[in-house]
Parts: C-alpha cells; sequence; structure tokens
C-alpha cells in the first residue's frame, strides 16, 4: 500500500522550485503525492494547518510536516 505525501505550495519560486526538486522526487510506487496550491486552493489551508505546516513550501509524510526553505508562512496566506 503506497503512503501518502501532501506537498503544500503558494506557488512563489520558491515553492515552484521545491515541488519540482522535492515533491517530483518520490518514488510513485511508493506514494501517492498530492500537491495543494493554497493560492488556489484556500479551503484547504485548515487542512494545512491540522497537519502542522505553518509555512510553505511544505512536505507532509507519515502524519510529519516538513518545511523546505521559507517562501511564505501559513498565517500570510490567509489574508
Amino acid at each position: 500500500m503506497k503512503a501518502t505525501a501532501t506537498f503544500y505550495h503558494a506557488g512563489c519560486p520558491v515553492c515552484i522550485s521545491a515541488e519540482e526538486t522535492v515533491a517530483r522526487a518520490l518514488d510513485p510506487s511508493k506514494y501517492n503525492v498530492q500537491i495543494v496550491h493554497l493560492g488556489e486552493s484556500p479551503d484547504q489551508i485548515g487542512n494545512a494547518e491540522q497537519a502542522g505546516v505553518k509555512s510553505v513550501p511544505a512536505l507532509v509524510m507519515n502524519g510529519e510536516p516538513f518545511h523546505i526553505n521559507f517562501g511564505a508562512a501559513l498565517a500570510d496566506l490567509k489574508s
């Protein structure tokens, strides 16, 4: 059974670079990768918060958030 990995981002250059480098590098035979653009899907911000995401880009795997570089604080996306 594949694990789910969710990559949250806001579409900024830092986020796009992280998506191309990190999220796309995960083995698709092992991970079902979901990419969530919070700028286009602001209704998903609550899910990101519940997963422990504080800033984007972030990758959530096995229930653990991994913050990659810094593109934007999650709080900034709410306004």
